[in-house]
């Protein structure tokens, strides 16, 4: 793992970044000396090893040439520990993203699929623990909380049903290094019209296929991006029904996990959930189909 330095702060100019859910300060950080742009992240001290540990899985997926803000230097400072990145021109392809044209929309899709695919070539370590134990443990305790959370949805007992049916299917699943949190909002669009790929602050080793758990946050913004980022990642060739029935297994388990999560911030994000959670539903008819609607409409 890499080792932390000392970490001179003071040779940057820094503007604040507000945006994001993480407990870490974010800065576009200016070099003082030849006015270079970089992204500068400080995570309490506490995250030292986590921190150091995402320093060295994002250099990995650097080293593919993935399209992202690439880890230049890492080390400790009096406000914490400093991960410092390129800067990326561009804007954030969520804000964005509906307004462009549909085959834009598109074409951005098979772009970020392309892109995952890339990422997902990084392999686990050897001694990772399988993979059906570890997610079948996750699975209990995220309906576990959600039944401890004092709230309900309609059409839960689809959820519950889809994943008592369904749990055999992470046997024997490979693993990966993981993105964690692959959707619109962790994107950036340049001026150029390429993607550049933002924040793996909740990378993971896993089934790369659970990479495609937040592609519903992607739906709900433009469906054919969505769409494009599952042909994208498989080349344009027809994905195996196993995809989908895992992708439909993750998305349910996501779907639980909303409620207990969004009762930590209030009114507004359970509101936000709760429609995410009606919208899952009906793309897969209540968990009767395992292929999405906005996916069925234009494969």
């Amino acid at each position: 793992m890499t080792d932390l330095t000392n970490f001179d702060l003071s040779r940057f100019t820094l503007s604040e970044i507000d945006k994001g859910w993480s407990g870490d300060k974010k800065y576009h950080a200016v070099d003082k000396s030849d006015g270079t742009s970089y992204f500068l992240r400080v995570s309490p001290i506490q995250a030292a090893n986590n921190r150091a540990a995402l320093f060295d899985w994002t250099k990995q997926v650097a080293a593919l040439d993935v399209p992202m803000c690439r880890p230049l230097e890492i080390g400790v400072c009096d406000d914490g520990v400093c991960s410092l990145y390129s800067w990326i021109d561009g804007v954030d392809l969520r804000e964005n993203l509906a307004d462009l044209p549909l085959e834009t929309q598109y074409a951005l899709g098979v772009q970020s699929g392309a892109i995952l695919r890339q990422i997902h070539t990084i392999p686990a370590p050897i001694d990772t623990e399988d993979w059906a134990a570890r997610y079948n443990r996750k699975i209990d305790a995220k309906i576990a909380a959600y039944k401890d959370c004092g709230m309900r949805f309609d059409g839960d007992n689809f959820v519950l049903d889809y994943l008592a049916q369904n749990r055999h299917l992470l046997t024997g699943r490979p693993q990966h290094f993981q993105h964690g949190d692959y959707h619109d909002g962790n994107m950036m669009l340049e001026s150029g019209g390429g993607l550049r790929i933002i924040d793996f602050d909740r990378y993971d080793i896993g089934d790369p296929w659970q990479d495609f758990n937040r592609i519903v946050w992607s739906a709900q913004t433009a469906p054919r991006f969505a769409a494009g980022q599952i042909h994208g990642y498989f080349n344009g060739l027809t994905p195996p029904v196993e995809f989908f029935r895992l992708m439909a297994l993750y998305i349910a388990v996501n779907t639980l996990a909303s409620l207990p999560w969004a009762v930590q911030f209030g009114q507004d994000q359970i509101d936000v959930f709760l429609q995410q959670n009606r919208d899952v539903l009906a793309w897969f008819d209540d968990f009767k189909s395992v292929i999405p609607a906005w996916y069925a409409a234009l494969s």
